[in-house]
């Protein structure tokens, strides 16, 4: 059996900020969010999040998908891993990690596991040119692991060590829970330090083994605003990396910002600034232009999107969507549609060949085919108080600048005469004219220009 404790108590001072340090975000999710993705990915039987710090934003973020244990005062990495009551007694082994070491992969997670099967306590460790603040990794005179060290009680000689531990620890579960009682209170930290383990089982004759990475910045927590910039540039890296090697232009990496679960077909090219989040799908040659924001969408094949925002919302093959428009909350665009600049959607099916090419607001809506909507269009889908629905039938005209107030029926074939505020429904094929008449008085247009220059 697979376990993993989560340590996700500390309130991470360095961070200078009053949420939970596993809650800082890295590519638009929750470090704590990442690695709990990766731990299930990998079929883990059972994940415990220790939490202490800001533990309700925690909780309400993981929302039942792992069991909590509670470590109301920070009081170090053994005190916490002893409160985790639901793994006492069980057979298996149990990773140990950090909640901020977001950027472990889940193969890596996966190859922990399997190197540790045959030995009691597996320490990961890495050699580094500056070891600076990290715990020392100290062998015997026979190469195995003796103890590790915290940097503050480093001797002379300790201080030229330049393998360190990295925090991630595999063990045996049993043996875990049997040995932490014994670790005591440490001076120079007055913490319960887990680092402690590897020392009291080695001196009980357990097997103990290192497992040295080629890539530690994969395991490095993030404990300050600029250790945050660089794990998320090293994940923007792997993750466009991914993308570029399947066959997906990218034009500026740098400036191209793509979440680890995002699917994108080849031939799709993704220009610069763009942010592309979420559970979110992009079809073959599909264009993505500068200064997108795009979150849990799907979007279809040979699509363009110019300079939009598009949230929860499924867009077919073959639209043209932008420049500055809004998708949102369950849209549906089909084949063949036009969205222009500064249109709207919230909660509307705009079917196949409809466009709706600028400064329109559909909300609630339900359009049907080969529909135009002219410049203006407002849907008044509230009164205040609740929402309500519009239809507008296949082949129907919307004329500039009319108002639809819902709920309401547009049928198939007719036409809304610009300038028109329609609050009735209109019957397939007519034509409905809802404004005031116009009234022209000759010669007082001069009048009243020759008054006002005077």
């Amino acid at each position: 059996m697979k376990y993993a404790i989560v340590l996700a108590g500390g309130k991470g001072t360095r961070m200078q900020s009053n949420k939970s340090k596993v809650m800082h975000e890295i590519l638009h999710k929750p470090m704590i969010g990442h690695l709990v993705d990766h731990l299930e990915m990998i079929d883990t039987d059972k994940i415990v999040v220790v939490t202490g710090h800001q533990h309700e934003e925690v909780e309400a973020y993981l929302n039942g998908r792992v069991e909590i244990a509670y470590q109301e005062e920070q009081y170090g990495t053994g005190d916490a891993v002893s409160r985790v009551n639901q793994l006492r007694g069980l057979e298996g082994s149990t990773l140990i990690v950090l909640g901020d070491c977001a950027l472990i992969q889940p193969e890596s997670l996966a190859n922990i596991f399997e190197k540790h099967q045959g030995n009691d306590l597996t320490v990961l460790s890495a050699k580094v040119a500056q070891p600076a603040n990290y715990r020392r990794i100290v062998r015997d005179n026979q190469g195995y692991i003796d103890r590790i060290v915290d940097y503050r009680t480093l001797t002379e000689a300790e201080q030229a060590i330049n393998e360190i531990s990295l925090g991630i620890y595999c063990v045996n579960n049993k043996l875990l829970f049997k040995y932490l009682d014994e670790i005591k209170d440490d001076p120079a930290t007055d913490e319960v330090n887990i680092i402690k383990l590897a020392e009291i089982m080695k001196k009980n004759g357990h097997k103990i083994q290192s497992l040295r990475v080629d890539d530690p910045e994969e395991y490095f927590g993030v404990n300050d605003r600029m250790q945050l910039l660089k794990a998320s540039q090293w994940l923007q890296q792997k993750v466009n990396l991914k993308h570029m090697v399947n066959g997906v232009t990218i034009m500026d990496p740098n400036t191209t910002y793509i979440a680890t679960e995002v699917t994108i077909e080849a031939d799709a090219i993704i220009y610069p600034n763009n942010h592309i989040y979420g559970k979110t799908s992009i079809g073959a040659e599909t264009e993505i232009l500068p200064n997108c924001w795009i979150e849990n969408a799907t979007i279809g094949k040979k699509t363009v999107i110019e300079s939009s925002k598009i949230m929860n919302t499924t867009i077919h093959n073959n639209v043209v969507v932008g420049p500055n428009s809004h998708l949102r909350m369950n849209s549906v665009v089909e084949d063949g549609c036009r969205i222009g600049n500064f249109v709207e959607f919230k909660n509307t099916f705009f079917s196949e060949g409809s466009k709706c090419s600028h400064l329109v607001y559909l909300g609630d809506t339900k359009v049907g085919k080969n529909v135009n909507i002219g410049c203006g269009v407002v849907t008044v889908n509230y009164d205040g108080k609740h929402k309500y629905q519009t239809s507008i039938g296949n082949n129907a005209f919307i004329g500039s600048n009319s108002n639809l107030i819902a709920p309401i029926t547009i049928g198939n074939d007719a036409v809304i005469a610009a300038g028109s505020t329609v609050n009735q429904n209109v019957e397939n094929g007519a034509l409905a004219i809802a404004r005031s008449r116009q009234e022209n008085k000759p010669g007082y247009g001069t009048k009243y220009i020759s008054k006002e220059g005077k």
